[in-house]
C-alpha cells in the first residue's frame, strides 16, 4: 500500500492577495515605501493585464485544482506564511501578511488539509493574530502544525491528516530564516515551534514526539523553515539536521521552504529531503529586482508517494506552474524548461535526478533507476 501527499512552499494569501478576494482587510500597510496592499494589486496589472475582483475562492489555484484532483493525494499540506486577523497591531517588523478570517474560504477552496505556521509571518499582527489564525483554521477544518496556544500545542504533531491515511505533520520555524526567538511558544503563551540550532537536542526532541504519537504504517513529515530567501547552496547543518530526523527520529519526509525559489532535492536511505520548495502563492508580480538565477514566480506542485509500510519513497512527481494574475497558471514551454534545468542541476550536486515528460517533473535517484 502507498499514500500520496501534495505538498509545496510557502503559500501567502494576504496583502495584495487578500485585497482581490471577497472580503479583504483594511489595506493600509506599515511598509517603508508601500502604503496600501492595493499597490500591489496595480503592480500585478501593470505587468499582466487586469485582474477580476472580487474573485471566488478557487480563482488563485488556478491550475493547481485540476492537478489535486489528478493526483487525488491522501493529504493536502501547505505552508502559511500568512496571519489570518483583523488585528490592527502590527509587529514592527516592516513587512507584515494579513487576511481576512472571512476569506479562509480559499484555503478551503483547495482541500488544504494542514497548514503549517512555523514561519517568520504567522506572527505579523502579535498573539491576538495568531489566537485569530487558530480559529480561523479551526473553523475550516484544517489542522495546523508548528504553532498554537503553548509550548505543547505547538511542538505537537498534527495527526490525522488527510483522508483514509494517518499521516503526522511535525513543523519547525528556524532562526536563520527570521523567526524571532521572542515569536517562541511558552508555556501558557502562544507562539511557534522554534529553534535556534540544528542540535542532537532538538533531534532527540524530534524523536520523543514522534514516538509518542506515531502508530504503526503512519507517514510522518516535518515541515521546516529554514536559510535566506535566496541561494541554491545548501548548508551543511541543513544537510546534517535533514539525515538525523530521518536516521534517529523516525522521520519519512523533510519538506524545507523559506527560499522564494526551488532548491535540490536528495534522496537519504530512502527517504525525501526537499531542501527548499519556493514561493508557491505570492504578490509579487510586478515588483521587479529578482536576480536572473531565481524566479519566484515559478511554482512547483510536489506529490510524493511514499510506500505506507515502511515509509520510503516510491515516487516523486512535481508539477510546474507560473503565477499570473495573482493566479496560479500553466507554464509556457521556455519556463517549464527554464524550471526542469535549474531542478536538475541542483538534484545532480545531491544525488538525483530530474526528467520531464508530458508537462510533469519526476525525480530519479539510483535506488530507482
Amino acid at each position: 500500500m502507498t499514500c500520496t501527499l501534495f505538498l509545496c512552499g510557502d503559500v501567502m494569501t494576504g496583502r495584495g492577495v487578500d485585497q482581490i478576494l471577497p472580503r479583504p482587510s483594511r489595506p493600509e500597510l506599515h511598509e517603508p515605501t508601500v502604503r496600501s496592499s492595493l499597490e500591489y494589486v496595480a503592480l500585478a496589472e501593470q505587468a499582466h493585464g487586469a485582474i477580476p475582483r472580487p474573485v471566488d475562492y478557487s480563482y488563485v489555484w488556478g491550475a493547481a485544482l485540476e492537478e489535486l484532483e489528478r493526483h487525488a493525494p491522501a493529504a493536502r499540506i501547505v505552508n502559511l506564511e500568512t496571519s489570518i486577523t483583523t488585528s490592527e497591531h502590527a509587529e514592527p517588523k516592516l513587512i507584515n501578511y494579513r487576511m481576512h478570517p472571512a476569506n479562509v474560504g480559499v484555503l478551503s477552496a483547495a482541500g488544504i488539509d494542514c497548514a503549517t505556521l512555523a514561519n517568520n509571518h504567522v506572527l505579523d499582527w502579535g498573539r491576538d493574530g495568531l489566537r485569530d489564525t487558530l480559529d480561523a483554521l479551526a473553523s475550516a477544518g484544517i489542522r495546523p502544525a508548528g504553532a498554537g496556544l503553548s509550548a505543547a500545542e505547538a511542538e505537537a504533531p498534527a495527526l490525522d491528516i488527510g483522508q483514509g491515511d494517518r499521516v503526522l505533520v511535525i513543523a519547525f520555524g528556524c532562526e536563520d530564516s527570521g523567526v524571532p526567538r521572542g515569536w517562541s511558544a511558552r508555556v501558557g503563551t502562544p507562539g511557534v515551534n522554534w529553534i535556534a540550532y540544528f542540535s542532537g537536542r532538538t533531534v532527540a526532541r524530534v524523536a520523543s514526539l514522534v514516538a509518542a504519537a506515531k502508530h504503526d504504517r503512519d507517514i510522518v513529515v516535518a515541515s521546516i523553515h529554514w536559510g535566506a530567501n535566496w541561494g541554491y547552496d545548501i548548508p551543511h547543518d541543513h544537510r546534517r539536521f535533514a539525515h538525523q530526523l530521518i536516521e534517529q527520529a523516525g522521520v519519512d519526509l523533510v519538506c524545507g521552504h523559506s527560499s522564494h525559489h526551488v532548491k535540490g532535492i536528495e534522496v537519504h536511505r530512502g527517504r525525501a529531503i526537499l531542501y527548499g520548495c519556493g514561493d508557491f502563492i505570492n504578490d509579487y508580480e510586478g515588483i521587479g529586482g529578482t536576480p536572473a538565477a531565481y524566479r519566484e514566480d515559478l511554482a512547483v506542485m510536489y506529490f510524493p508517494t511514499l510506500a505506507r509500510r515502511s515509509g520510503e519513497l516510491e515516487s516523486l512527481h512535481m508539477v510546474p506552474l507560473i503565477i499570473r494574475n495573482f493566479r496560479l497558471q500553466r507554464p509556457s514551454t521556455p519556463d517549464a524548461r527554464w524550471l526542469r534545468d535549474t531542478l536538475d542541476r541542483e538534484c545532480r550536486v545531491l544525488g538525483s535526478r530530474v526528467v520531464e515528460r508530458d508537462g510533469q517533473m519526476t525525480l530519479r535517484w539510483p535506488s530507482a533507476a
